[in-house]
């Protein structure tokens, strides 16, 4: 069986080492590549970013870029997602496949406005309440990830675990619920372009 192409977390100049941390840690959790933009805004031995980490770090598929266009250029055959509160289209009404990238702008602006104007039918949008401007970068990150994992079956991911007396449900016949393509009920929008970058 051929493995599925992994998924590709882009983060275009991130500011706070703490929430780029934590999504390399989502990203060696799952397979998926993370690849930075710079200018960044800390060190990549930073400690607080290492720390967030913790020794998942070898386990990190990392790239690290001098601008976004070499992002596009260097995955140039995928299709780009933008994440952001300007979208029009909750991000669970696309369908995504592996091999897809999803693009996050940095904390306290997001992504560029003209970014967003160009790839505007790619633009995704986690619903959210008025009290907040938006989520923090790391928990955004995971939330859209999960959703193209969850509607790709996971690929590569472990579904259930041992249990509270260390037996392996499908070892007793436990129904994973996932067939040949995925999760039932995965439907959304079929996407059959490039997709966009945003920030977040």
């Amino acid at each position: 069986m051929t493995a599925a192409l992994p998924f590709h977390i882009v983060l275009v100049e991130p500011e706070i080492p703490a929430n780029t941390g934590n999504i390399s840690r989502t990203c060696a959790a799952t397979g998926a590549w993370l690849h930075l933009v710079k200018p960044l805004g800390f060190r990549i031995d930073d400690r607080e970013l290492k720390r967030a980490g913790l020794d998942y770090w070898p386990a990190v598929k990392l790239e690290v870029h001098e601008h976004f266009g070499e992002v596009r250029e260097k995955l140039s055959g995928a299709r780009f997602f933008y994440t952001s509160t300007k979208g029009l289209v909750p991000y669970t009404e696309f369908r995504y496949r592996p091999g897809d990238v999803f693009v996050f702008g940095k904390e306290t602006k997001g992504l560029p406005e003209e970014l967003l104007r160009e790839n505007m039918d790619c633009v995704i949008r986690i619903p959210m309440g008025t009290a907040v401007r938006s989520l923090n970068l790391s928990n955004a990150v995971a939330i859209v990830l999960y959703e193209a994992l969850r509607q790709t079956g996971f690929p590569g991911l472990v579904l259930r675990g041992k249990g509270v007396d260390g037996t392996d449900a499908d070892e007793d016949g436990a129904d994973t619920g996932m067939g040949d393509n995925g999760p039932a009920g995965a439907a959304g929008r079929s996407l059959s372009g490039t997709a966009g970058t945003d920030v977040f």
